[in-house]
């Protein structure tokens, strides 16, 4: 009994100590990289940095605007092209579709988040710019080179949207089905089930896909440096180029 209770002690120990240090790591990392930006910091203020359009670091010019909007511009393009489309794929998969489409689109779905960035990269670079600088770019602006926020918010969305249909897939086939027969008992249609009672008891589950998504956007580094042009000024609309900052 008592090597029982040594060994429960033993190991809540140790568990404690290995919470501690993994919230220690993040720690560390703030604490590293404050050190390490600090002949910058003595400097220029952190307003100064974050608000100057000027990126010239071998005059010792470093303003950080261009790069965050940048990234605002691009993520939020993706996200606005990936919610409706995934939103839409996952209710006809998980209300409409038969079984055997669903089990072979479910996996193919699954197989495009395995797939490696640069992949993504080279086909924005080969297929989505040429598509944005020939067909849509000139019904909007006189001249584009097609490395704009609108090819990095394409390819973007294309790299997030396994990860958003399987989520909500998976959030949809976990609500009970007896909610469902109530609301057609009552006259409800599919669709009116759908959008009044299945879509507002998943919601939760909606929105934690997107802000995953959104996370995951925001982490995502050479296929968007591949398509966006990499110029560090801050872009106007969604033709111009962008310089995402992106972690590597």
């Amino acid at each position: 009994m008592k090597i029982r209770l040594f060994k429960d002690k033993v190991i809540s120990g140790a568990m404690l100590v290995f919470s501690i240090l993994s919230v220690s790591m993040v720690l560390l990392i703030g604490v590293g990289l404050y050190w390490r930006s600090l002949p910058i910091l003595q400097d220029y203020s952190v307003w100064e940095l974050i608000s100057s359009n000027v990126w010239r670091p071998l005059k010792g010019s470093f303003g950080f605007y261009p790069f965050i909007m940048g990234t605002l511009w691009v993520t939020g393009m993706s996200i606005a092209i990936a919610i409706p489309l995934c939103l839409l794929t996952a209710i006809y998969v998980s209300e409409y579709a038969p079984n055997r489409f669903k089990n072979f689109f479910l996996p193919m779905i699954n197989m495009l988040a395995g797939i490696p960035p640069v992949i993504y990269g080279v086909w924005g670079v080969l297929f989505v710019v040429p598509l944005v600088q020939k067909y849509v770019a000139p019904f909007f602006v006189d001249f584009s080179t097609g490395f704009t926020v609108l090819a990095g918010g394409i390819v973007l969305a294309v790299m997030i949207f396994p990860l958003i249909v399987s989520i909500i897939v998976e959030v949809l086939q976990t609500i009970p089905k007896e909610l469902r027969e109530a609301s057609l008992s009552l006259g409800a249609t599919k669709w009116e089930t759908i959008k009044k009672v299945v879509l507002r008891k998943a919601m939760p589950g909606i929105i934690a896909a997107i802000v995953l998504a959104v996370s995951r956007a925001f982490g995502e580094t050479i296929a968007v440096l591949m398509v966006c042009g990499n110029v560090p000024i801050a872009p106007q609309s969604i033709f111009d180029p962008a310089y995402p900052c992106r972690p590597y």
